[in-house]
């Protein structure tokens, strides 16, 4: 019979108190993690949904497409994408976010939890624009906590090293993929046209 964990008192039975590690987390951007975030192109942006469930974005840029405004505010562009729109409405509902920044090659992480809104104020959007092109919104987050990850989960996951890539022909295509789970009749090879077109239109 498994044995399910439900409190924290019962997790410290298998996890121990993690000390001064605690101290790590930081009310504001100090000059390390400005910096990170200077040099970051990616990150996964967490939000809770009106149901209860929880939801997971990624976001991607230029490196350091998020700007820090100030010690406790950091202003992200919103830029094409299959419009679902399930983060924006998410915050729209409940402001709480959990950002992780990346940046490759570092095993390090950057966690900041906070609370975010939906903007489009005319200075905000004309400081994203890449070509002329406009983001479709920008959103604000009022930075709450700050806190660097340690490098196990990237050091497990060997995800910078190249040997151990995967080979894309491990799965089929996206348009396959999207094929399949819509039952679509367009042979894969259009969708995946499609999809390549759309990316090279559309990255901003």
């Amino acid at each position: 019979m498994s044995v399910e964990l439900k409190t924290e008192d019962a997790l410290r039975t298998v996890y121990p108190d993690p000390g001064q590690t605690r101290g790590k987390v930081l009310p504001a951007l100090e000059e390390h993690a400005r910096t990170f975030i200077g040099l970051s192109p990616f990150l996964c942006i967490g939000t809770s949904r009106p149901d209860g469930l929880a939801d997971v974005s990624p976001r991607g840029g230029e490196q350091g497409f998020v700007h820090v405004l100030d010690d406790t505010h950091l202003a992200m562009p919103d830029r094409p994408g299959n419009n679902l729109i399930d983060t924006l409405s998410n915050i729209a509902q409940s402001p709480s976010v959990g950002l992780l920044f990346f940046v490759p090659g570092f095993e390090e992480m950057l966690r900041v939890n906070g609370v975010a809104k939906t903007t489009l104020d005319p200075e905000m959007m004309e400081r994203f624009a890449v070509d002329g092109k406009k983001p479709r919104s920008v959103m604000i987050i009022e930075v709450r906590e700050v806190f660097f990850h340690c490098t196990k989960a990237l050091k497990r996951s060997g995800l910078w090293d190249s040997s151990k890539h995967v080979p894309r022909e491990k799965m089929p295509s996206f348009g396959q993929i999207i094929r399949d789970q819509l039952k679509l009749l367009i042979p894969a090879k259009i969708i995946d046209m499609g999809l390549n077109q759309d990316a090279k239109k559309n990255l901003y």
